[in-house]
C-alpha cells in the first residue's frame, strides 16, 4: 500500500500500466521458458470464443441495418463456428443513434437468424438513461439473451443497483470504471452486476486482472474477461473459477479476422472449427513479432 501511495498509481494511464505489466510477465516467461498461463498455475488450455462485433455503420452489406448483423451472426455461428455472438450496436455520429428500439429490432434478427440455443449478448456502451436500459434488459429477457452489459455510464453505480434489482437479465459490469480490483468490490458488495468485468486494457494488465478473477470466486461469481490478446487469453486458461468466453473480434464482415495483423508472424487466437480458441505454447505470451 505505501509503495502505491509512493508512486501515485492513480495518475498512471492503466493503459500503460497494462504495457508495462505484460511484459514483465512475457520476461519472467520467457525467462523460466513456460508460457505464461502454465507460470500462473494452468487449468485448460483452450477457451471457447464469442464472435465480438464492431459497432454498427451505414455501409452497404457491413452492419447498417439489423438485417446486416443477423446474416452476419448466421455466418459466424453456423459457417464459422463460434459457440455465441455479442452485438456492438449503432453510436453517434450515426443518424439516429443512439436508439434502444433500433437495438432490440437488431437484437431480435440476431436471435431469429441463429435459434433458441446459441448465447446471444449486447454491450450498447453506456449510452442510455435508466429507462432505457430497462426497456433494453426487458426486451433482452423476452429474447433470451445471455447478458447485457455498460448500457449506461459506469460512473454511477446506484443506477446499476436499481437495474440489477428490476430485471432478470444478468448485467455485466463494470467495463471501463476506473479503481481497478477495488472498484470491483464495491459493485460486488452493492449488488451492482451479476457477471464482473475486466481486462487487461481496462486493469493495467495481468497482476490486476487476476486479483478481480479471484475477487469474483470468492464471491460465487464469473468473471467475464473484457477484449482479447494473449494476456487476456492466458488469464482465462488459469481460472479455477473461470470466465466462459473468449471475446474474439472486434469482427465485420468486411474484415478477414483470420489473417495476422502486420506486426505478427502468427495470430494471437488461433480458433479451430469447434470454437475454440488455442492458448500459445511458447515460452511468454507467446507472440510472434515481425520486426521488419
Amino acid at each position: 500500500m505505501k509503495e502505491r501511495q509512493r508512486l501515485n498509481l492513480a495518475t498512471l494511464n492503466d493503459k500503460h500500466l497494462n504495457t508495462i505489466d505484460l511484459a514483465l510477465w512475457d520476461l519472467a516467461g520467457r525467462a523460466v521458458g513456460l508460457p505464461v498461463h502454465k507460470l500462473i498455475g494452468a487449468t485448460r488450455d483452450k477457451v471457447p470464443a464469442y464472435a465480438s462485433t464492431m459497432c454498427g455503420d451505414d455501409l452497404e452489406n457491413g452492419l447498417a441495418t439489423p438485417e446486416d448483423y443477423a446474416r452476419f451472426a448466421e455466418w459466424c455461428v453456423k459457417e464459422r463456428g463460434y459457440p455465441a455472438f455479442k452485438l456492438h450496436t449503432w453510436q453517434p455520429p450515426y443518424d439516429g443513434a443512439p436508439s434502444a428500439k433500433r437495438d432490440i429490432e437488431a437484437c431480435a434478427a440476431v436471435r431469429e437468424a441463429v435459434g433458441p440455443d446459441i448465447p446471444l449478448m449486447l454491450d450498447p456502451f453506456h449510452y442510455y438513461s435508466r429507462e432505457e436500459a430497462f426497456y433494453l434488459a426487458r426486451e433482452l429477457e423476452k429474447l433470451d439473451y445471455y447478458w447485457m452489459e455498460e448500457p449506461m455510464d459506469e460512473h454511477s453505480m446506484s443506477s446499476y443497483v436499481w437495474l440489477c434489482q428490476n430485471t432478470l437479465l444478468p448485467i455485466c459490469g463494470p467495463e471501463t470504471a476506473e479503481g481497478k480490483m477495488f472498484t470491483r468490490a464495491e459493485w460486488i458488495k452493492a449488488g451492482a452486476c451479476d457477471l464482473v468485468r475486466g481486462g487487461v486494457g481496462d486493469l493495467g494488465g495481468i497482476t490486476p486482472l487476476l486479483k478481480v478473477a479471484h475477487l469474483a470466486e470468492a464471491f460465487g461469481m464469473r468473471m467475464e474477461v473484457h477484449g482479447g490478446g494473449p494476456g487476456n487469453l492466458h488469464v482465462l486458461c488459469t481460472m479455477a473459477f473461470p470466465g466462459e468466453f473468449y471475446e474474439r473480434g472486434l469482427l465485420h464482415p468486411f474484415i478477414d479476422w483470420e489473417q495476422p495483423k502486420p506486426w505478427l508472424h502468427k495470430l494471437d487466437d488461433p480458433m479451430d472449427e469447434q470454437g475454440f480458441v488455442h492458448v500459445s505454447q511458447d515460452p511468454g505470451l507467446g507472440h510472434s513479432l515481425d520486426g521488419k
